[in-house]
């Protein structure tokens, strides 16, 4: 097992794991078995993420242009060209290969940052490629895609500089993970953004649900959605407009959570609940202030917990929890979190839901309580690793970082925490210097460790009980790629919520990065065998098609086939052994340019409807924002 290479091996010898200071887990001593991949061979590149689009409307490209939607990407950075030194593996794990070949050749490509020898976004390195599979289209007047509520990232003035100090003092004390940027690096934390406005604005009467027939959204009166569909074309269930009178900068959207026959999102000062079979709105519960965190699933019995602002000021924190039945729109128990101690800052909070828990993580500090009554589980654990951020869903995983003398070779631990009492099942313990990410799955667990001084980062598989299983080696060449959101966090980080990724019990699928070398865009899936790391299989998208993994479905990996300017886009499946997709929900023709047409957009496949599902809601006044798109929906 290896460290990912650097331009000059680090003092010590290359990727040798330092000792942890007294009170840190000690990294597992796990050697490969005779099944784990072979680490000699360099690793490749690593998930690259979106950046914000570019601005402007949606034009028809010339002949021979890229689809719309999937501008041409500057010149790919040089490739892992760099001869790999005999007996030297790729990744955290390896040590430094004795003898003359120990030292790693300088070569003429020069350091290559990221997972794999390739640069890391945001705060890492160089601003990421275009944006995983969104049409290019930007509102007039949005901002950057942002975190929950009014817009999110740095503010101005006094609350800038009260910010900066705190973050000040958490890195000089060494407290966790800092500048904690989203996969997509949309937000750049050296801009400031503007916050919007504070005055808080009343949800419009009732929603506008447009079941195709042409009227708002921008199209032509009569132009219907459904009309000219050809057969074994889905057809469009219901459209979904905004609508909520959002702050100038507009706002991010969360969700969707599903609870029985209910879709549910919040957004701004409000959660909405609409009825999956024809979009109409079924309840609404307004709040006093921003929404500013959600965790990425419900309990089984449909209620979530929700993080509000204390107020609507700059100053305000995200401090207070709200519990929301999905099922009828009630508001539950309402408290503050608990503050841990004098440096625990709650202006931004993670949440993740396991069973009846709801766990809440922040820089340095963690609380849990109970779902069904608001009950306070657990706190900060004693000892020297604390928790600060989790996911949920059928595991708690915390990710925990530990006391050291060192801020810039920090020791991590992933953890399975016992939802009710907060106890580790068990704890991995990576090499120094590596940081837990984010969870690409939790059954099998699949975790992303990012290296923040040598700008890498690299995926590994953990057994049920915490061991190592495999570190992913990716084929050379291979550009793989992951969507973890758009949201800046200063003192909060969440693990869950990736898509673009799928796994079952032996195989981890993921994409690679986009393809524009032909006359239109294209990927591939790669499959990864769990046990060894090694692919097992690569399935080439159909020519000019972009695919992305969105899960499983009896058995098959299912995707989401992207549209392009002149085609709709399509539900297709690819069976556990690769080969070609099938086509599972094909989407209209007729309806492909409001689908081509979203800024930003999540895709759901459930019960034979796919959703598709915008992420911000933005525009330049008040008439456009009450006409735009928030949920496109086909059936068979």
């Amino acid at each position: 097992m290896s460290q990912p290479p650097s331009q000059q091996p680090p003092q010590g010898g290359f990727g040798a794991p330092q000792e942890p200071p007294n009170g840190a887990a000690q990294p597992p001593q796990d050697q490969p078995s005779p099944g784990q991949p072979d680490l000699a061979k360099p690793p490749q590149t690593p998930p690259a993420q979106p950046p914000a689009p570019p601005a402007g409307p949606p034009q028809t490209p010339p002949p021979g242009a890229p689809a719309y939607g999937y501008p041409q990407q500057p010149p790919a950075q040089p490739g892992y060209g760099y001869p790999q030194q005999p007996g030297q593996a790729p990744g955290p794990y390896g040590q430094q290969a004795p003898g003359p070949y120990g030292q790693q050749a300088p070569g003429p490509y020069g350091q290559q940052s990221g997972p794999y020898g390739q640069q890391a976004p945001g705060p890492y390195g160089q601003q990421p490629q275009a944006g995983y599979g969104y049409p290019q289209q930007q509102y007039p007047g949005a901002p950057a895609p942002g975190g929950p509520g009014s817009g999110g990232g740095f503010l101005k003035g006094k609350t800038g500089i009260v910010v900066a100090a705190a973050l000040a003092v958490v890195l000089a004390a060494g407290a966790g993970t800092w500048f904690l940027v989203s996969d997509s690096g949309d937000e750049d934390p050296k801009k400031p953004v503007a916050t919007g406005s504070n005055d808080p604005k009343g949800p419009s009467e009732s929603p506008t649900v447009d079941e195709g027939d042409g009227s708002g959204d921008g199209r032509e009166a009569g132009d219907d959605l459904n009309a000219g569909r050809k057969p074994g074309e889905a057809k469009v269930a219901w459209l979904q407009k905004n609508d909520v009178d959002l702050p100038r900068n507009g706002s991010a959207v969360q969700g969707p959570w599903f609870a029985g026959d209910v879709v549910a999102k919040a957004m701004y000062r409000g959660v909405s609940g609409y009825s999956v079979a024809d979009g109409k709105q079924k309840w609404k519960l307004d709040l006093p202030a921003d929404v500013c965190a959600t965790p990425n699933t419900p309990t089984a019995d449909g209620k979530i917990v929700i993080g509000v602002k204390n107020g609507t000021t700059d100053r305000a924190n995200c401090s207070v929890l709200q519990m929301v039945d999905l099922n009828t729109g009630k508001a539950g128990w309402k408290k503050e979190i608990k503050k841990n101690g004098t440096w625990d800052f709650l202006s931004d909070i993670g949440l993740a839901i396991s069973g009846d828990t709801v766990a809440v993580g922040r820089t340095g500090n963690s609380n849990a309580y109970r779902v069904s009554d608001g009950k306070e589980l657990f706190g900060n654990p004693e000892g020297n690793c604390k928790p600060f951020a989790f996911s949920g869903g059928d595991k708690l995983i915390a990710a925990a970082s530990c006391r050291t003398d060192d801020v810039k070779n920090p020791q991590h631990q992933v953890q399975e925490l016992d939802p009710a009492t907060g106890k580790p099942r068990w704890t991995y313990a990576p090499p120094r210097g590596w940081e837990v990410s984010r969870v690409y799955s939790s059954t099998p667990l699949v975790v992303r460790l990012e290296h923040e001084e040598k700008k890498q980062y690299t995926i590994v598989a953990l057994t049920e009980s915490g061991k190592l299983r495999s570190q992913l080696v990716p084929a050379k060449g291979a550009k793989l790629t992951a969507d973890c959101g758009s949201r800046f966090a200063i003192f909060g980080q969440k693990l869950e919520g990736c898509s673009g990724v799928a796994a079952d019990a032996n195989t981890f699928y993921i994409a690679t990065e986009d393809d524009s070398s032909g006359t239109g865009r294209t990927n591939k899936v790669i499959a990864f065998n769990l046990n060894t790391g090694k692919p097992k299989w690569e399935a080439p998208a159909p020519a000019e098609r972009v695919l992305k993994p969105l899960g499983m479905e009896g058995g098959n990996v299912l995707l989401y086939m992207r549209p392009k300017y002149d085609t709709a886009g399509a539900i297709v499946t690819l069976p556990p052994t690769g080969g070609t997709p099938k086509t599972l929900l094909q989407h209209p023709a007729g309806a492909g340019r409001v689908e081509n047409g979203f800024f930003s957009a999540k895709v759901l496949y459930r019960d034979g409807r796919s959703f598709i599902f915008s992420e911000r809601v933005s525009a330049s006044n008040d008439k456009e924002e009450l006409e735009q798109t928030t949920m496109l929906v086909f059936e068979k």
